[in-house]
């Protein structure tokens, strides 16, 4: 025997020791899922590069605004939102978040509230102050809305003295005190009013569309990347208030919103989508079952491995993350897979043989498929286990996990379910249950159409190929133009079709603006709030006369970018040295005279003397100094400019963008100048990602072609058909990167590890079709019938699998979450293609495969002529 036949003789003879022992170490490998870290969160990637260092660098060394603060943006939109009743409606907002006390515990003590209305409030306030001469009402604590600069000691008039002064006024007095705060002239204390406005604002025009109201919340206490409760639950009700405020449209836009809405979203979309998806996957596996105890057992199998993958997570250490969440489908797909062939084999081996005994039949038929599962569980798991060798922690997890998984479902389905089957088969023979049944495809319309690869191959073998090869070639072409940029608004869900608002009342999804909210604020507000702005780190000798005219020119190249934010006043949205030192030369006359006598040109930037022009600012405002200007032990080290960036931007875009203005700056001074921020970092990120998947799929062929290769050289003295199996694989995956070209889907590292998964299952399917193959020709002798009964066999076992799996994935086109959307998309073309390209293609392959690389001409003669 060879040492399938004995693997298969051990599990047949020793059926109740395997059942308890493989039980036994389910129990105690599946303990340890107790201590997964069920909280999914997002997968941390880093990037060792110079703009990553410079980006700690920045965070290190400078100090800026927002730390331990998250930011709640809430737009008010309307026809004109810069009327009276419009701004009393922000203000009294501000009043109920005050009096709520589940949110104003949340605010951060200083500047806590951002708005338009405070400072058309405030600058009434203080005109009516002038005009009197008095110091007029106000406090130091209570409006949060209009508090100077830092190093600026003016009193903040408090909330309730900015609506008692608009009360007051006429609708014509607040429109001319409006016009005054938008004045580019105007000396009104406070942040940019054009800040808070659409970029596309015209103050020529009456009125805006829209205007934002900032809220500050303190995150000291925060543990993690995650947001406290008390901090979810306070932005939730934020939107509330807003509502209740103002006669506009306002929605809330902020971490916690976008965490809880997105969640529910994902929850609301199972809701839906399981019972679907449930109700396909057993309608398909009834159909090629049709044996209730069959399903069952295989659907407990399914669980099991489930169950070591978690176990194994948990005595690892590793937490469940979204890259993560990729890995049970990867094995539900391959558990069905080796189950159905399983059960089909022992069932063919029956059927073949009516006199065997349930026991021959298990050991003929386990014999004739353990190999092929092995195979596959090796070549798969190597291929993910290739990602542990990433330098990013959480793509190393994604190819560990994978790769026991794998092997556990191997130790589940070609070890636990042939015994358990037998065990459970002999008990219902006993009570008098029939346990004989037929295989899946080797008869029927399912039989029928599995030939269609087998008669092409024998009739027109070079049109099967040429025509695989030219689509091959499209997807090849395509996916070098395939878009590789990643929108962070591709990850919030949407709104629900109309038809979902006809399903029972339980399944009714939410509705769900928050794509639509990130689109708007995007393409009408700078977000440099939001994590979307551009930094520049310039070191060297910053101290060099013209370093600042040359930060100068760079800020005068970034109007000329499409990404670099221009307010609707026509000011740049930036800040730096510059900004600093003229922001605090306006308030102190000392520093002032400084930088006077350092602007030899009178253009208002200093170009000499700058030790003395920055010791100046240190001392007259070392708060405002120290967010743009290092300085270390006395001497100053580098500098940081800020600028804000669009929404619409793409992140490569930016990354272009900035480097060359980068270069501007540089020049060819001593300074050097890196060009960071998120979204630059979040480009190389990805670009480093994506290589280090590409990689890996490199690596996958070549192990698995190299393995393959051994394989059937030692088994059958055949070692040229290691490639033609995964040719098949190759194919499959062209077309699926011509599918995603054609669907305007990015490659990007989350498409990227579902491609993956196809290539897991592609290999799995063509090697059982490329062993069984071989076994029966090596059998019979005959290769049109070996790929006859191959197709029709293990054929079928694969087309149960694939519609199977590539049917509860694809509802997951169903989902309300775009990331769901293109999960089930891929995953089931993915699957969907590797199933065509191994009953379709490879049968073709097989057949000109044995009539040169064999030279069979009998059989070549019989390939063409029938």
């Amino acid at each position: 025997m060879n040492p399938a036949q004995r693997y298969a003789a051990f599990v047949a003879d020793h059926s109740k020791l395997v059942v308890v022992a493989v039980l036994l170490a389910t129990v105690v490998v599946g303990s340890g899922a107790t201590a997964v870290d069920g909280g999914l969160s997002i997968a941390g990637f880093s990037s060792d590069t110079p703009e990553a260092a410079a980006y700690d660098e920045i965070q290190q060394n400078f100090s800026t605004e927002g730390e331990n603060t998250t930011t709640v943006q809430v737009v008010v939109r309307g026809d004109d939102v810069l009327t009276r009743a419009s701004l009393l409606d922000s203000l009294r907002f501000q009043q109920a978040l005050r009096n709520d006390s589940s949110v104003n515990e949340t605010l951060r003590d200083r500047q806590s509230i951002v708005g338009f209305s405070n400072l058309v409030a405030t600058a009434a306030i203080r005109a009516e102050q002038a005009e009197n001469g008095s110091g007029g009402p106000g406090g130091p604590g209570g409006a949060d809305g209009a508090g100077g600069p830092p190093g600026q000691q003016a009193v903040t008039p408090t909330l309730d003295a900015q609506i008692e002064q608009l009360q007051s006024m006429s609708d014509a007095e607040v429109a001319a005190t409006v016009d005054r705060v938008l004045d580019s002239e105007s000396a009104a204390v406070g942040p940019d009013p054009y800040s808070l406005l659409p970029t596309d604002f015209d103050a020529e025009r009456e009125g805006a569309s829209g205007r934002l109201v900032f809220v500050f919340q303190d995150t000291s206490d925060a543990s993690g990347d995650d947001l406290p409760e008390s901090i979810v639950d306070a932005q939730l009700r934020m939107q509330t208030l807003a509502d209740d405020a103002h006669d506009d449209e306002t929605f809330g836009f902020g971490s916690g919103i976008v965490d809880e809405e997105s969640g529910q979203a994902t929850g609301e979309s199972f809701a839906i989508i399981s019972p679907v998806a449930l109700l396909l996957i057993l309608l398909v596996l009834g159909i090629a079952y049709r044996d209730v105890i069959d399903v069952m057992l295989g659907l407990l199998g399914v669980a099991l491995v489930l169950a070591w993958m978690a176990g194994f997570m948990g005595w690892a250490g590793i937490g469940l993350t979204q890259i993560l969440i990729a890995v049970p489908f990867l094995l539900i797909g391959l558990s069905i897979d080796y189950a159905l062939h399983v059960v089909m084999r022992y069932r063919e081996a029956q059927q073949d043989d009516p006199d065997r005994t349930p026991r021959e039949s298990m050991r003929r038929g386990l014999a004739g498929v353990v190999a092929p599962i092995a195979a596959a569980t090796f070549t798969t798991a190597v291929g993910f286990l290739s990602n542990a060798v990433s330098p990013i922690q959480s793509i190393q997890d994604f190819g560990i996990v994978s790769a026991v998984g794998i092997g556990a479902a191997f130790l589940i389905f070609g070890l636990l379910l042939p015994a358990l089957k037998l065990e459970v088969d002999g008990l219902l023979t006993r009570v008098g249950l029939s346990r004989r049944a037929v295989a899946f495809g080797r008869g029927g319309a399912a039989g029928r159409v599995l030939s269609v690869g087998a008669t092409a191959a024998r009739r027109a073998p070079y049109v099967v190929i040429a025509v695989a090869l030219i689509l091959s070639a499209g997807g090849g072409v395509a996916a070098t133009d395939i878009d590789t940029t990643l929108d962070q608004a591709d990850f919030l869900p949407r709104d629900s079709p109309a038809w979902m608002d006809s399903l029972p009342g339980p399944f009714i999804p939410s509705d769900y603006d928050l794509r639509a909210n990130a689109e708007y604020l995007s393409d009408e507000f700078s977000q440099s709030r939001d994590r979307a702005g551009a930094e520049f780190l310039i070191e060297g000798s910053v101290t060099e006369p013209g370093t600042l005219d040359r930060l100068a020119d760079g800020q005068a190249h970034l109007r000329n970018t499409s990404s670099a934010v221009v307010l609707g006043d026509g000011t740049l949205q930036s800040t730096g040295p510059v900004e600093t030192i003229q922001s605090v030369a306006a308030t102190n006359e000392t520093v002032a005279a400084v930088v006077e006598r350092a602007d030899t040109d009178d253009d208002g930037v200093p170009d000499r003397n700058l030790t003395a022009v920055y010791d100046a600012v240190y001392d007259a405002s070392p708060e405002q100094a120290s967010a743009t200007i290092h300085r270390d032990g006395g001497t100053y080290r580098s500098l940081r400019l800020s600028v804000s960036v669009g929404g619409g931007a793409t992140t490569a875009t930016i990354t272009e963008e900035m480097r060359a203005v980068a270069a501007t700056i540089e020049g060819d001074s001593g300074l050097t100048v890196t060009a960071t921020g998120q979204p630059i970092v979040q480009e190389l990120t990805q670009n480093a990602l994506l290589t280090t998947l590409v990689e890996g799929f490199l690596i996958t062929f070549v192990v698995i072609i190299i393995f393959l290769t051994l394989i059937f050289w030692a088994r059958y003295g055949t070692p040229s058909l290691g490639p033609v199996v995964m040719l098949p694989v190759l194919c499959a995956q062209a077309w699926l990167f011509g599918t995603m070209y054609l669907a305007g889907l990015s490659f990007t590292t989350e498409t990227a590890i579902i491609a993956a998964i196809g290539i897991g299952i592609g290999v799995d399917y063509a090697i059982h079709i490329g062993e069984r193959f071989v076994e029966e020709r090596h059998e019979n002798g005959d290769s049109v019938a070996a790929l006859q009964r191959t197709v029709r066999g293990t054929g079928g076992a694969l087309l149960a699998s694939a519609a199977t799996t590539a049917a509860g994935f694809g509802v997951l086109m169903l989902a309300l979450v775009p990331s769901l959307q293109r999960f089930g998309f891929v995953t089931s073309v993915a699957i969907t293609y590797a199933f065509l390209a191994s009953v379709l293609v490879l049968p073709s392959l097989l057949t000109l495969w044995t009539r040169f690389a064999d030279g069979e001409s009998d059989d070549a003669t019989d390939v063409s002529t029938d």
